[in-house]
């Protein structure tokens, strides 16, 4: 079992008194790579920054390892950050920005190392992030890459009980970012630490976390595993944040049957009040294409994009446009069915979210059809209700 590391309690933060972390109630497990995800404003970098003592928060508690540090200052935290920006010292070689923490006193109770101690320590960081054999290369000649695992064995060199990231990818180009998503999750196991990393990038969140807080307004949306967040979203704003999603309006009939566009569906979600109006959530992957004929729902394509591996189609059920992932190509103007197992349906309680996401009017390509006279979306005839499996 898992042992708690850090707790935030009823922690909320105001600057001036407008109000940007909203009562919250966290705690990270020792050894625990946890991500803090959300959109700009969200309140994670805040969070962040409380734990590592650069901000004290107006209200609640900070608690570490079972001790109250909410007026320990960061140098004496058993906690090292590094930032978006890695603040090397470019008058110094790789060695010596590692070497750095190590030869100044940090307050937390160490004695100073002394140099071979100091040089074994470098090493040994040195070949956690592969930079083996560039101890004297100067850091401007490096990469970007390079100099952010330059930065991280600087701060994991004082050996701390907790990493803190703070969008540290950020400035690296796409193939590099996913690089170095594995590079990190790689140098936390080899560590064995606590890692909370902070980032607006759903994709480095699901790679990389064993847990990850999703964050809006200040306030906390959820709390999972990967696979639950994306698979068992709480609310639209994180079915619509974690991934693409089809969010409609729905009417949960009894537990396994749904109510969307007039019809009924089949669903693996209980537990909502009879005729209860809801939010469901169909991701675009888990919708199938059909014939025409056979659809539980029929649709026109609007737009179509080639995406490598699969296109996105925007699709028009009665107004209400879809995403839908597919390999099948469908061209614009065609009339589709489409199939969606139960397992594909999510049902949420209806929420301050519901009704802002979900739909894909504003799809870029299709102010095109706006300003098309003789594009009218067909209307789809009502037709008898049913129970699709």
């Amino acid at each position: 079992m898992s042992k708690e590391l850090i707790r935030l309690s009823d922690c909320s933060m105001a600057f001036d008194g407008e109000v940007v972390l909203n009562n919250i109630n966290l705690y990270f497990n020792d050894k625990e790579f946890l991500t803090l995800l959300g959109p700009s404003g969200c309140g994670k970098t805040t969070t962040l920054r409380i734990i590592g003592g650069f901000l004290k928060p107006t209200s609640g508690d900070v608690w570490f390892d079972g001790v109250r540090i909410n007026d320990v200052p960061p140098h004496k935290r058993a906690v090292n950050t590094v930032f978006q920006k890695y603040a090397l010292f470019p008058h110094l070689n790789v060695f010596d920005n590692i070497a750095f923490g190590l030869r100044i006193s940090k307050g937390r109770g160490v004695p100073k190392p002394d140099r071979k101690e100091i040089e074994r320590r470098v090493m040994e960081m040195l070949e956690v992030v592969s930079l083996k054999g560039f101890e004297y290369r100067d850091v401007s000649a490096l990469s970007g890459g390079q100099q952010q695992r330059v930065a991280i064995a600087r701060a994991l060199v004082n050996q701390p009980k907790v990493l803190l990231l703070d969008e540290p990818l950020g400035a690296l180009d796409m193939r590099l970012r996913k690089d170095m998503q594995n590079e990190l999750k790689r140098i936390q196991q080899a560590m064995d630490i606590t890692f909370i990393y902070v980032t607006h990038d759903q994709e480095e969140a699901l790679a990389m976390s064993d847990t990850v807080v999703v964050m809006d307004g200040g306030r906390i949306q959820q709390i999972g595993t990967p696979e639950d967040i994306y698979n068992e979203p709480r609310n639209a704003f994180v079915a619509d944040f974690i991934g693409e999603s089809n969010i409609v309006d729905g009417i949960m009939h009894e537990d396994g049957v749904v109510e969307i566009f007039g019809r009924k569906f089949k669903c693996l979600d209980g537990g909502f009040a009879p005729m209860e109006p809801v939010d469901v959530v169909i991701r675009p992957e888990d919708v199938d294409i059909v014939d025409i004929n056979q659809g539980m729902l029929k649709g026109l394509v609007t737009n179509i994009t080639f995406k490598g591996v699969h296109y996105d189609i925007i699709v028009d059920f009665k107004g209400f446009k879809w995403l839908i992932q597919t390999t099948d190509f469908c061209p614009v103007g065609s009339k589709i069915g489409i199939k969606i197992d139960p397992d594909g349906i999510h049902v949420m309680k209806k929420s301050e979210y519901s009704g802002k996401f979900g739909d894909y009017s504003s799809y870029s390509e299709e102010y095109d059809e706006i300003s098309n006279v003789d594009y009218e979306p067909e209307e789809e005839p009502n037709a008898e209700e049913e129970i699709y499996e």
